[in-house]
């Protein structure tokens, strides 16, 4: 359960802006979108090689 302590006197603003913040870092809507359709292994894999390649090409351009 994502509990978000308000100050006396914060703005509700503010408190649902956290709220969100720590509900994006649980990671639970990504599984939810994840888990709708199955993905094979194979293909996880095949996905998760080409984006190191792409962050790797990304890092070896910054230098």
């Amino acid at each position: 359960m994502i509990i978000v302590p308000l100050k006396e006197g914060e703005n509700i603003e503010r408190a649902l802006k956290k709220f969100k913040r720590k509900f994006e870092k649980t990671g639970i809507v990504k599984e939810l979108r994840d888990r709708q359709a199955f993905t094979k292994p194979s293909i996880r894999n095949r996905q998760q090689h080409l984006k190191a390649v792409y962050k790797q090409s990304l890092q070896i351009a910054e230098d």
